[in-house]
């Protein structure tokens, strides 16, 4: 009689396990891999501009927030070390960088300069456009992340 007992209860222990589990994870798509992502302000730079560079930058997924981790390139020569926050709104119409720079040669010493980037489009198939209410104030806008964006010298002010 102990015995059947036993059996019965490992058995049922075993077909328990076997018994397909259900995830209660949400069926968001997987985000793009990470990639360059620039945004021009003022024309951007080489064309009297400024461009902040975000090497290795994942657009975040609606509602949620995403590190903005590179530099910003302005006048011939500068380069700011940049870094701060991105964040899409829940429609996917807006996206706020919110970044802060410094490079001792450009601003001073110990200083830090900020910038709050809003940009926005119609629908989330569209290009954004917008504007920069930060040190580098003016029209701002997504651009492709050229070679002489991407490239980083050694020696720069």
């Amino acid at each position: 009689m102990k015995f059947n007992s036993i059996a019965q209860s490992s058995l049922a222990v075993l077909l328990l396990m076997l018994v397909p589990v259900h995830s209660f994870a949400t069926t968001e798509p997987p985000a793009p891999a990470p990639a360059p992502y620039c945004i021009a302000v003022n024309g951007g730079f080489g064309n009297g501009g400024t461009t902040f560079v975000a090497r290795s930058f994942s657009l975040p997924t609606a509602s949620k927030c995403t590190p903005w981790s590179g530099y910003t390139k302005t006048a011939s020569t500068v380069i700011l070390t940049t870094s701060g926050t991105s964040c899409l709104s829940t429609d996917s119409k807006a996206l706020t960088v919110s970044v802060s720079s410094a490079d001792p040669w450009f601003v001073g010493a110990g200083q830090i300069v900020s910038d709050y980037i809003q940009l926005a489009r119609a629908n989330a198939t569209e290009s954004f456009t917008g504007q920069d209410f930060g040190y580098f104030t003016g029209s701002a806008e997504p651009v492709s992340c050229t070679s002489d964006l991407l490239t980083l010298p050694s020696s720069h002010d």
